[in-house]
């Protein structure tokens, strides 16, 4: 059986026997923040178990590393959306320890696309048009850092309300202890 396959099949129970219903909530966070974290299936539900939150209190960005690469990306559109749609009124970056951003290497994914039929024209193509792939695909020495990045980055947004806290923490991804590395309570 196909993944997929399998999926639809968990979901047809899941529906018909009204397991929802344990999840209902609306579109609208009620502890009113947004979390933009790491993508790591370490943290799936470990996170949110961690700080206490049920489905429906926080609105949850992942991206690898919860690296913020562009200041108009998706990842920032959906922190705006949050605040401005959604009713956040913090934000907080959670980046976690042995993350696989920290390994990183751009060189070498570049040389995957090519060995995956990604023809090499598009990367040139692509580096002559000013996306250098080193730092697309940049990752961090330490989890602090990225998550100093992309703090530095929401508050500095031309479009980010001043007022909106942002906070960055780092997490362990085996016993969800978090360390605060900034709270921004000005």
């Amino acid at each position: 059986m196909s993944i997929v396959s399998s999926l639809l099949e968990v979901n047809k129970k899941f529906v018909e026997e009204r397991r929802y219903e344990d999840y209902l909530t609306d579109k609208y966070p009620d502890k009113k923040v947004a979390i933009l974290t790491c993508m790591d299936t370490r943290l799936s539900e470990l996170l949110p178990k961690a700080l206490g939150l049920k489905n429906g209190d926080a609105k949850f960005i992942k991206n690898a590393g919860a690296i913020l690469t562009q200041p108009f990306g998706s990842a920032m559109r959906s922190i705006l959306v949050a605040v401005y749609e959604l009713g956040a009124r913090e934000v907080i970056v959670i980046g976690h320890h042995s993350c696989g951003m920290t390994e990183i290497d751009a060189t070498g994914m570049v040389r995957k696309f090519a060995e995956n039929g990604i023809d090499p024209m598009v990367i040139e193509t692509l580096e002559n048009s000013g996306i250098r792939m080193e730092k697309f695909l940049r990752g961090f020495d330490r989890p602090e850092d990225g998550v100093m990045h992309s703090v530095k980055m929401i508050r500095r947004h031309p479009l980010f309300p001043q007022a909106v806290p942002v906070h960055g923490f780092v997490m362990d991804p085996e016993t969800g202890a978090v360390e605060v590395i900034v709270e921004d309570y000005r």
